[in-house]
């Protein structure tokens, strides 16, 4: 019969890459993580993970293994933290993501809040701007800017978010404010690399699409707003990212006459599994944070 340890020293391992490190983040002796390893892969009669002196690596066994392995884990720490629950209280661990920049600029105070209420939590918290899955890469909920359309979720909205575009006063002096569409697109953009048609506004026509002049892309939104602010063009951004700026006049709304495309934001966890208390509780927590409209609109 497979032990919980033998299935935590094994995850451990994989997911820090060597055993030494495992063992620090189990907080167990490094002979103590290659026994229960190897204990593990003598009940199973099979070898899970191919050890070198540089690297380890997954068998094919080990990777069918270790979903199922993190889930089994995933498991017992949610019933441990259900019985706590019961006794009217959080516990044990929450593992989240969300979007770097929203993540950054929104997120801290709240949750510091949110661990200060529950002080039996043990948060994780990454910060990615690749959509991730939460049941493949072992997280309790995401939090996703924008359409979720994966039917394996459930999303709960936490805001509406509107978007706009946005530059410094140096650059519309130097380039022009445009006022149309067409205006728009002999503009030097800094676009966002994750999105192909990134800038969309609502016309009586439907979408209309615009391209622009590239002069930068990323996959962050701070350094885009940051690139604005030095003056290298025009942007379009969530008003999260930008309300500060505008408050202060570093950066000024452009109005072509037309809603760009807005988003939401969501926090999402998979169909198949029950939502945790502690999933529920921190959705509450964003909401009452954020506000309906949320704090950034209503600043600007």
């Amino acid at each position: 019969m497979m032990k919980l340890d033998g299935i935590a020293a094994f995850v451990a391992t994989v997911e820090a890459g060597s055993i030494s490190e495992a063992a620090r983040r189990l907080g167990w002796s490094k002979s103590v993580v290659s026994e229960r390893l190897a204990e593990l892969e003598r009940t199973l009669g099979t070898r899970l993970v191919q050890r070198t002196t540089r690297k380890l690596s997954l068998t094919q066994d080990g990777g069918n293994l270790l979903p199922r392995a993190r889930r089994i884990l995933a498991e017992v720490d949610e019933a441990a933290a259900e019985i706590v629950e019961r006794r009217g209280s959080l516990a044990g661990p929450l593992r989240i993501s969300a979007p770097v920049s929203f993540g950054v600029l929104h997120l801290g105070r709240v949750i510091y809040a949110f661990l200060a209420e529950h002080p039996e939590l043990e948060l994780s918290l990454e910060l990615d701007d690749r959509f991730v899955d939460p049941a493949a890469d072992g997280f309790d909920a995401v939090i996703r800017h924008g359409p979720v359309e994966d039917s394996r979720l459930v999303a709960k909205r936490l805001a509406v978010t509107r978007r706009t575009l946005v530059a410094s006063p140096s650059y519309l002096e130097r380039a022009g404010t445009p006022k149309s569409i067409e205006d728009l697109q002999r503009h030097s953009g800094i676009l966002y690399s994750n999105r192909d048609t990134d800038w969309r506004f609502a016309s009586a026509d439907g979408w209309r699409v615009v391209k622009p002049r590239t002069c930068m892309r990323v996959n962050n939104g701070i350094i885009m707003r940051d690139a604005a602010l030095a003056g290298h063009g025009i942007t379009l951004l969530p008003t999260f990212l930008t309300y500060s700026e505008i408050a202060s006049g570093s950066l000024r709304h452009i109005d072509i006459d037309m809603e760009a495309e807005g988003a939401e934001l969501y926090v999402c966890y998979p169909l198949a599994r029950t939502p945790s208390a502690k999933v529920l509780a921190l959705v509450d927590s964003l909401r009452t944070a954020f506000g309906n409209p949320p704090y950034w609109d209503s600043a600007c």
